[in-house]
């Protein structure tokens, strides 16, 4: 089977950039990625893939990916009739469009493809668009489906499902979880908030986090109320930016210079599963795309050196620790308390800062994931490096369907 490396990773700043376009950010994203992997231009680039949720509510609805890139193209930065196929998967967009890359030359359409993800949810002037954006995430056909399957779930969590201003209805859902798990395992608010102080810590080392400013655990409880038990800093923000991925063969790799070569990091694992109606007592598809990815990659998870989670909330961090088998089911409250995940522990995760520091701008989170994991495998963290990191796993999932995400990628990275 083909060797399918990263040679090029890139992220933008995350953050709230009402004057930077979707074109600006593509732009910036991919000249940082071409000069990450010691490229003069992009010529050799057989495909591309394009992921962004929101350009529709700005009125780009089709073909965003081939408007962003055409001034490139114009300026001889990006090659000419390269194909340029756009996705949209929720929060787990940027992890479709690598996968797709990784499909690319996995199976020897080419031997180099790029993925980007774009986005801008922060709307100053319109900010229906930014309810517009996250509104597209769950069923519109069949409102009355959801609202029903929450309400019954509510009872059971002791939590009634109850939407309010100010946020999105995902925060409800998630909260509703929360307070499951809390009923269920005894987790706590406290152990949540250590998670949430855990990556707002480490995101003041990160510089292109949206927050860098450090949390205690008292200031994240005492933080206002989202959704009881969640609170402000414990929920990811509103904000924009960028992020990209170069994807190549073993065989182009090895044309490359030594420093090229030596900076490469190898895909060994890239999986998806999709959402359903679950029962909160049911494992969730992360789970499923795990131990997917654990199989193709002949690993366990006590072989993962550090992770990435989608941590839309802290809750979810606990979450996806048990999910992707770091402990055992009920266990990731308890595994947060015991320092396990924070640098030097066992099983580092989020040491970018996670979705509630370091952002969540929604087409580019999964990128900003693996670019995180790259820079971690290289050995060029700074202050936030884990000592020896050679094999790291992003989790990213995006929509909801009931409880669980719409759609989930699972991607293990090594160091060769």
């Amino acid at each position: 089977m083909t060797d399918v490396y990263i040679v090029g990773s890139y992220s933008s700043s995350f953050g709230k950039f009402p004057h930077r376009t979707h074109k600006d950010l593509t732009r910036e994203v991919y000249l940082g990625v071409l000069a990450d992997a010691g490229l003069a231009n992009g010529n050799d680039i057989g495909m591309a893939w394009f992921g962004n949720c929101g350009m529709w509510t700005d009125g780009q609805g089709s073909i965003r990916g081939q408007v962003c890139l055409t001034p490139l193209v114009r300026d001889g930065l990006f090659p000419e009739r390269v194909p340029v196929i756009n996705v949209e998967g929720g929060c787990a967009t940027a992890s479709i469009a690598l996968h797709g890359a990784w499909k690319d030359v996995l199976s020897g359409q080419t031997d180099l493809s790029i993925a980007i993800g774009v986005e801008k949810t922060f709307s100053p002037a319109a900010p229906e668009r930014m309810m517009q954006l996250f509104d597209g995430g769950i069923d519109q056909y069949d409102r009355d489906e959801w609202l029903s399957y929450y309400a019954e779930a509510g009872e059971a969590a002791g939590k009634p499902f109850a939407p309010g201003p100010g946020r999105t209805i995902f925060m409800d859902t998630y909260a509703m979880q929360a307070a499951w798990h809390m009923r269920t395992y005894g987790t706590t608010e406290r152990q949540i908030a250590m998670a949430c102080a855990k990556n707002h810590t480490a995101s003041v080392h990160n510089p292109k986090a949206q927050y860098r400013f450090p949390l205690t655990l008292d200031e994240v409880l005492a933080d206002r109320p989202v959704s009881w038990p969640l609170t402000r800093a414990m929920c990811a923000p509103i904000g924009d930016g960028a992020a990209a991925a170069l994807v190549c063969s073993g065989a182009w790799l090895a044309r490359q210079p030594a420093i090229v070569r030596s900076q490469a990091v190898r895909i060994v694992a890239s999986m998806m599963t999709a959402g359903k109606y679950r029962r909160l007592d049911e494992p969730g598809l992360s789970q499923l795309a795990a131990q997917r990815a654990y199989k193709a990659a002949g690993l366990t998870a006590g072989d993962i050196d550090l992770a990435e989670v989608h941590d839309a909330t802290s809750f979810c961090e606990l979450y996806q620790s048990e999910m992707l088998g770091f402990c055992g089911i009920g266990e990731g409250g308890r595994l947060a308390e015991s320092g396990a995940t924070a640098l030097g522990g066992s099983i580092p995760i989020n040491l970018s800062g996670g979705l509630v520091s370091k952002g969540h701008p929604v087409g580019a989170t999964g990128l900003s994931m693996i670019d995180e994991l790259v820079l971690q495998l290289r050995g060029g963290a700074g202050a936030r490096q884990v000592n020896g990191a050679r094999t790291a796993l992003a989790e990213n999932g995006g929509g909801v369907m009931g409880f669980d995400e719409a759609a989930c990628s699972v991607i293990i990275l090594q160091r060769d």
